[in-house]
């Protein structure tokens, strides 16, 4: 056992700037102004502070009917909460139930262009925070998880194929939805394919899905219908018993092996950066690692700080399973699946992460507090940790009403920030409402409506109704103002979030339902964010951390329980300054991690937060 007691040293008042804080942080996020309320000393010490405003700009948005994209004068929204704000697709099977997962974005001409399993289509942005859906009935969306590349001013696209071939289609007006077949007869089918272009015009095809078999690549030949080039290459497979994170179960908890899947290829600075997605899509703890090498084909080398992607703490767990592109000034995201899994293990959603190499070639997905508000950037962004809009959660665990309920399904299933669970009313009658009560007076930035689809009959995208709601607040409870009227919304999008602006203060927030897709009015999140009218929690002062001598996968993680505290955030790595993974924990002080390396040395450190900021501790554990 190793504790450590660190008496807070020099708490600071609000609206203080951390030592050593740049004093205009907002310049890191791509800003031209300063923010417009006070930050307070939120980050942890290696950590710059976010700003909480981006400027609007002229956008090109989509007409929802045509998909051909129209010029608009509306501001471009400034932030964005995952689960991303999409048009998810009901399932065509039973039950009924949307998915989405696997993703690809791609930039091509200006637009970012996002494919998806099982949408029945694809969405374009040209602003990561609003898309248009896209049908193309041409390509096969009945199959898995899509992958596409920009070759020479063509989009080529194909998809996993469990027949003996593989047909691949291009694309020179994506937005139009027209594509052709360009090669009927791909020689073999494969599962969870990963086209790469790399800088000298060579194609590679990665792909592989599997508790047994390793990954493969491929060269293809663009000259011949990217048909291959000799034979594939096998790489490497999962190894649970090394890596914790590879085991399977929400916690790792399971003995099995684990489904590797999911590849995807990025360079940077001459090397190849393989990630690869486990143990399985179903799990919280889906996430994504990756193996480096000097040459495409391999050999491949594991990198110690795995996985760079994960997200199993939170309201939406998961970071599985994805694609990492550079947006349009060169910012580095990596999108990756989210998991629900609880009417289907499919039922699944889709997440957006800011992401990063540092001086030393380390990749990561800043996953930390990744279902909070994220800004979006308007240049080249020098700390992604500055993408946090800063907006705290205010709604968690907060007192619930509702217009009434169904029995195992009460109205705090709404503000518990779990995914998995969910408010549902008696009926989907016009009128049935759900009603937080802060606790307090406080500013209100955003509000996300996650809808749930309980006793759902829809299938696929013909004929579904979108929800229509208003959005009300207050500050006693009886007077009430409409904060948003989407009471004619005709955009099926079942995870809403909205950003205030300006944003408003407020105790009450009621949200009343006006028509809903199918079934009845059900809410897995009624989140609300921005800041209160408190002071952030004290710093956590005991940790303590225990790895198992026989098990060295797992460790056990106890520290003191923070007066005030909404939650913790456990954030740990391989090196004292690069404490790169994070595991929210909300209403508890212990952990059991499962997810360690055997032979990797780690650093642990615990940060509190309510909604009033995040309090960071300033020493961290080492653990051999």
């Amino acid at each position: 056992m190793q504790l450590e007691t660190e008496q807070r040293r020099g708490a600071r008042s609000r609206g203080s700037w951390p030592a050593g804080a740049p004093r205009k942080p907002w310049k890191s996020a791509g800003l031209s102004r300063a923010p417009t309320f006070v930050f307070l000393a939120l980050l942890g010490c290696s950590e710059r502070p976010g700003a909480s405003r981006v400027d609007s700009a002229r956008v090109t948005t989509g007409d929802t009917a045509s998909g051909v994209p129209t010029a608009s004068a509306a501001p471009a929204p400034r932030t964005f909460a995952n689960p991303l704000d999409l048009d998810y697709r009901f399932a065509l099977d039973s039950p009924s139930r949307r998915e989405a997962a696997d993703p690809t974005v791609v930039r091509f001409r200006g637009a970012y262009l996002l494919f998806a399993s099982k949408s029945g289509g694809y969405w374009m942005s040209r602003n990561l925070a609003t898309w248009t859906f896209i049908s193309a009935p041409t390509l096969p969306h009945e199959d898995y998880a899509p992958t596409a590349a920009v070759i020479d001013g063509w989009v080529y696209f194909m998809a996993s194929s469990g027949a003996s071939t593989t047909r691949i289609f291009r694309s020179r007006e994506p937005e139009l939805g027209r594509w052709e077949l360009y090669n009927d007869a791909f020689p073999f089918g494969q599962t969870d394919p990963a086209l790469f272009v790399d800088d000298d015009g060579r194609v590679y095809l990665y792909y592989g899905c599997s508790d047994a078999e390793p990954l493969h690549v491929v060269e293809l030949d663009p000259k011949n219908q990217l048909n291959p080039i000799g034979s594939a290459i096998d790489l490497f497979g999962g190894g649970p018993g090394r890596h914790g994170w590879e085991a399977r179960g929400d916690h790792n908890e399971l003995d099995a092996p684990p489904w590797v899947e999911g590849a995807w290829m990025t360079k940077h600075d001459g090397k190849y950066y393989l990630q690869y997605a486990a143990p399985g899509t179903e799990f919280k703890s889906y996430a994504d690692g990756v193996y480096l090498s000097d040459s495409p084909l391999g050999p491949f080398e594991y990198a110690l700080y795995n996985p760079f992607s994960s997200k199993p703490g939170g309201y939406a767990c998961g970071a599985g399973h994805g694609s990492t592109f550079t947006d349009e000034y060169g910012n580095l995201w990596h999108i990756a699946t989210m998991s629900i899994s609880v009417k289907h293990m499919f039922e699944r959603r889709l997440g957006l992460f800011p992401a990063s190499f540092d001086a030393e070639g380390t990749l990561h997905a800043q996953t930390r507090f990744g279902d909070y508000p994220t800004l979006v950037p308007r240049g080249k962004v020098e700390d992604v940790s500055a993408l946090f809009a800063g907006w705290m959660l205010l709604s968690y665990r907060k007192p619930v009403t509702a217009s009434s309920s169904l029995p195992g399904f009460g109205p705090e299933l709404a503000v518990d920030e779990d995914i998995r669970t969910y408010f549902s009313a008696k009926t989907g009658n016009p009128g049935e409402w759900l009603s937080v009560d802060l606790g307090a007076e406080s500013r209100v930035d955003a509000v996300q409506v996650n809808f749930a689809e309980h006793q759902a009959t829809a299938r696929g995208r013909g004929g579904v109704r979108a929800a229509q709601f208003v959005v009300e607040h207050s500050r006693d409870g009886t007077a009430w103002s409409v904060l948003v009227d989407r009471s004619g919304n005709e955009a099926d999008r079942p995870h809403a979030y909205v950003e205030l602006d300006p944003p408003v203060r407020a105790r009450h927030i009621r949200v009343t339902s006006r028509r809903v897709p199918t079934g009845t009015f059900a809410v897995s999140g009624l989140r609300v964010f921005g800041m209160g009218s408190g002071r952030p929690p004290a710093a956590v002062s005991e940790l303590g951390v225990e790895r198992d001598p026989n098990d060295r996968r797992r460790a056990s993680l106890r520290w003191n329980a923070v007066a005030g505290a909404t939650g913790y955030d456990v954030r740990f790595g391989v090196d004292s300054t690069k404490l790169l993974r994070s595991h929210l924990v909300y209403a508890d002080s212990t952990l059991e991690l499962r997810s360690l390396d055997t032979d990797t040395r780690y650093w642990f450190t615990v940060d509190a937060f309510n909604e009033n900021g995040i309090t960071p501790t300033p020493r961290s554990v080492e653990v051999p």
